[in-house]
């Protein structure tokens, strides 16, 4: 008798472990569906426009300008 409450112990931990696991993974979900709509946004407005990075070479001290310039697809 002993060990099968033993054996009903560890079931029950163990289904409480896994419960405990599904809920991180959905709130892991969930954070990563919202970090990807803010980058998705983020990414859709700078293709919409050129974006120009200035830096200065650290040798010679004349200014660098690198453009980007996407195309927009509307979806």
């Amino acid at each position: 008798m002993a060990k099968k409450d033993k054996h009903g112990m560890v079931n029950d931990e163990q289904r409480q472990e896994i419960e405990r696991l599904n809920r991180r993974l959905a709130m892991l979900d969930q954070r990563l569906d919202n970090i990807d709509s803010v980058v998705t946004a983020a990414v859709e407005r700078v293709m919409s426009q050129p974006v120009a990075f200035n830096t200065v070479c650290p040798q010679c001290g004349k200014s660098i300008v690198i453009s980007i310039i996407g195309s927009y697809k509307p979806t």
